[in-house]
């Protein structure tokens, strides 16, 4: 069998590792089973990524990289501010319903990185580099269409992402309840408003 190098391996067991725990959970991602996922020997998971923690925080950054990279792939480059950022959170909450069960693993890994030391760093620079990429977003949109930003762009992508993750746990926990809807708006429309735009209920399109 031809010899397959740590560099290579990685994506794979990372993939591997997701694919196991969207399906069964991450108390189910042992080392054991996400080798016998990909059909390798569990010492390859320890030689690839040392301790399991390690293989933890690669899949939270993967998972945070497809994210954010859909995400960009899908920003408007010639809307006005307001519709930016509604076809921004249109797009998010399509993600969350569509493939929810993604949201339910970096959900259980964020909760496995509070009670994990070696994962604290990377469940930090997870959240940092979420509100990161949300504040680049909401400047390049205000720059773009000559839009001043009432507040810093950090402020207000901190703002939105605590309603999103908020709005996000109540859809995966409770899905199908009545006012979801209208709660998305109404944190769009709050958010556009702390970026210094209109007051009014603004539509966000949800398919």
């Amino acid at each position: 069998m031809a010899h397959v190098s740590a560099a290579e391996r990685r994506p794979q067991l990372i993939k591997a590792a997701i694919d196991l725990m969207t399906r069964e959970g991450v108390a189910a991602g042992s080392t054991r089973a996400i080798a016998a996922e990909l059909g390798v020997a569990q010492a390859t998971v320890h030689y690839t990524f040392g301790t399991k923690a390690d293989l933890y925080r690669a899949v939270m950054e993967q998972l945070t990289a497809d994210l954010i990279a859909h995400v960009e792939r899908a920003t408007p480059r010639d809307a006005g501010f307001e519709d930016t950022i509604v076809a921004l959170v249109s797009v998010l909450w399509r993600t969350v319903r569509e493939d929810a069960m993604r949201y339910n693993l970096q959900t259980e890994l964020s909760m496995v990185a509070l009670r994990t030391p070696e994962m604290t760093e990377a469940l930090g620079s997870y959240y940092q580099g979420v509100n990161d990429v949300t504040a680049k977003l909401v400047s390049e949109a205000a720059a773009r269409t000559g839009h001043e930003l009432a507040h810093p762009a950090e402020a207000i992508a901190r703002f939105f992402l605590a309603g999103f993750d908020g709005l996000t746990l109540q859809c995966l926990y409770t899905p199908d309840q009545p006012g979801e809807d209208l709660a998305l708006q109404a944190l769009v429309s709050a958010t556009i408003a702390l970026a210094g735009g209109r007051l009014d209920l603004v539509k966000v399109p949800m398919d």
